[in-house]
């Protein structure tokens, strides 16, 4: 029911809170409530409207000390003219005391919408916006690092208004439909609604007479060279921030940020797990049997490996510190080195009058057995 009909209620029923709530339980309670009933949410409900209304004037009462002793004292009394509890909590300038309190909670939640603290919200100064580049680096660039130089376009302050838009000599006029506020400002029920001044876009200034080289728009294209220091250690996808390389800001604004984006490459033979690296080794069915020395080119140099006779497929070697360096911080990775045994597809006549000989020295049973494959294997050799 409004609050403005003949019959009120209770102001603490209204915001759902008992008599001995806090003032953080009020302000609680009411940005719940006017979330919920707010015109703008609830376009063309009267009902919602005058909940909302008598929402505002409970809150408004309770949240001041000495309004809210008078109605506890004298209820609705206190503000109708029959009691010298106090005056209409509405009366003399809209929220009175309360006014900043109510534009915290509005500003809250709907932004710029409402201008309730009295500072003007349009504003001339604007950020330069934020620019991205996109850089694909080769797979050892990445870990050991690169300095690369990229090109961007961007928008930079014009040289010849200095920004201002005006040709030389001239400078932009105030808007004279905002008359320089950036805003028009509308009465809405209790609320001063402030929105954006079509004419000048929030700026508070019209350009009558642009700047040639811009055309009015404080900014022009230019070609711009950056030198890219790229960290060893870096990932795909690494961002990599350059502070006020951005486009220009307006109006005096600061400048954007230059993030630049790494694509890197893929390695034709190692595989990247964070820090560390993988890769395969093949060797013949000899070498697994007899054992052997394999060498091996890793990203730090020639390193060589000692596989054990009797070495199975899928046995791995770790070489300690050969992998990725740890970005920012000391130490690397390992190399994580996976041995294939190869199977030949090819045979000389030599080659498989041997295999049968040996074949004929190894037999194994072919049938299934409950132990496992690894260990039939390690009896055959052994």
């Amino acid at each position: 029911m409004s609050a403005t009909a003949n019959v009120k209620i209770d102001y603490y029923e209204l915001l759902m809170v008992s008599k001995t709530a806090s003032d953080q339980e009020l302000k609680t309670a009411y940005r719940k409530l006017a979330m919920q009933y707010h015109p703008d949410r609830n376009p063309d409900n009267p009902e919602a409207e005058e909940k909302f209304k008598a929402c505002s004037e409970a809150y408004q009462v309770l949240s001041d000390p000495e309004k809210r002793a008078a109605y506890d004292r004298y209820g609705h009394a206190a503000f109708n003219g029959s009691s010298s509890g106090g005056g209409n909590p509405f009366q003399g300038g809209g929220f009175g005391g309360n006014a900043q309190d109510l534009g915290d909670i509005f500003g809250d939640l709907f932004g710029e919408m409402f201008n309730m603290g009295g500072q003007r919200q349009g504003s001339r100064v604007q950020r330069g916006r934020d620019l991205r580049y996109d850089l694909t680096i080769e797979f050892e660039e990445a870990v050991f690092g690169k300095e690369r130089e990229i090109n961007i376009r961007r928008a930079e302050t014009c040289t010849d208004c200095r920004g201002t838009g005006a040709a030389k000599g001239k400078q932009p006029t105030t808007c004279p439909q905002c008359k320089g506020a950036g805003q028009m400002r509308f009465q809405q029920g209790f609320f001063s609604v402030a929105r954006t001044c079509t004419q000048c876009n929030g700026t508070g200034t019209i350009i009558t007479d642009p700047c040639k080289t811009c055309s009015g728009q404080t900014t022009v294209q230019k070609e711009h060279s950056i030198l890219v220091k790229i960290p060893g250690g870096v990932e795909q996808d690494t961002r990599i921030r350059y502070q006020g390389e951005g486009e220009s800001g307006k109006f005096g604004g600061p400048a954007g940020d230059l993030y630049v984006v790494l694509n890197v490459k893929p390695h034709s033979f190692f595989e990247r797990d964070g820090d560390d690296l993988h890769c395969v080794m093949p060797i013949s069915f000899p070498q697994a049997t007899l054992g052997t020395e394999v060498k091996i080119e890793t990203l730090h140099g020639p390193e060589t490996i000692k596989v054990p006779e009797g070495t199975q497929s899928g046995r791995e070697f770790k070489l300690r510190g050969k992998g990725v360096p740890h970005l920012n911080e000391h130490g690397k990775g390992d190399l994580i080195v996976e041995i294939r045994v190869a199977t030949p597809t090819k045979l000389t006549k030599t080659q498989r009058d041997l295999m049968k000989q040996l074949e004929e020295t190894m037999t194994v049973e072919n049938e299934p057995q409950s132990r496992s494959i690894f260990s039939k294997v390690k009896d055959m050799f052994s």
